[in-house]
């Protein structure tokens, strides 16, 4: 008896940002659907241990590089695409968060915000979609947040990024509709990862909480009450990854227990 091909068989996926967390937990399911998955990311010491996590779940490379880094954005692709073939599937995922009140929001803090999460996720997906539009099929997934649905004190750079994301998405899935092309956006709540542990880190030294006080003033935007776990994010992710999920396009799609709705 032939074994069931998995759904995303022969397709390349490419995630940013892929050595831990939400990236990590993505690159993991979507190897579990039969892609060959490539991770980049900064710290190329963090990627191969990635790589060799990832490696029982199936066949998986990484590709150090920074997302910021215009310039070189061309030709690391380039080198991506000539190690693993075209990508079938991109997940923008890279991102950082920095908190200031507005009033000391100066203009670096700005600029850095909306190049990592936002022009990092525009040049990428500018790189990508040629060879979607020219196979007639792609994914294209953005790793945005409840800051792209809602507002939050503190990080008013960061919600403006990732708002951003959610209009380009929006933008991109129309221009793309008849191309075979779907773009849609996973917006998590805060989630179990090193960047919310970070958040967590903040709040206590600012303001002298515990670290059990600064825990429960995040995961009280939650009404389960909890942080989200990176792979809920990641099967939401998959989802809209596979074939099946062709008629799902420009969606904002929310993981956070109902905290936007």
């Amino acid at each position: 008896m032939t074994a069931p091909t998995l759904p995303l068989a022969d397709r390349h996926a490419l995630v940013t940002g892929g050595s831990r967390g939400i990236g990590l937990a993505i690159a993991r399911a979507l190897l579990d659907q039969g892609a060959r998955v490539t991770i980049t990311g900064r710290d190329a010491d963090a990627l191969a241990r990635a790589r060799d996590t990832l490696a029982p779940s199936g066949d998986t490379r990484i590709a150090p590089c920074d997302i910021t880094d215009g310039p070189g954005a061309a030709g690391a692709f380039a080198r991506i695409v000539d190690a693993a073939g075209p990508v079938d599937i991109l997940v923008n995922n890279a991102g950082q968060a920095a908190s200031a009140p507005a009033l000391r929001t100066d203009d670096a803090l700005w600029d850095r915000m909306l190049e990592v999460n936002l022009t990092g996720t525009f040049r990428w997906t500018r790189l990508a979609l040629p060879g979607m539009v020219e196979s007639k099929w792609g994914r294209v997934v953005n790793v945005a947040s409840t800051a792209g649905l809602r507002g939050y004190p503190y990080v008013a750079a960061y919600c403006a990024a990732k708002h951003g994301v959610v209009g380009l998405t929006r933008a991109l899935a129309l221009e793309l509709a008849t191309r075979g092309v779907t773009v849609n956006a996973v917006c998590p709540g805060y989630t179990e990862t090193d960047l919310v542990a970070d958040t967590i880190a903040g709040i206590v030294r600012k303001t002298g909480r515990s670290e059990a006080e600064a825990r429960a003033e995040l995961t009280r935007f939650n009404p389960q009450g909890r942080l989200v776990a990176p792979e809920e994010v990641a099967q939401a992710v998959a989802w809209l990854c596979l074939p099946d999920s062709a008629a799902i396009t420009g969606q904002a799609i929310s993981v956070s227990g109902g905290e936007t709705q």
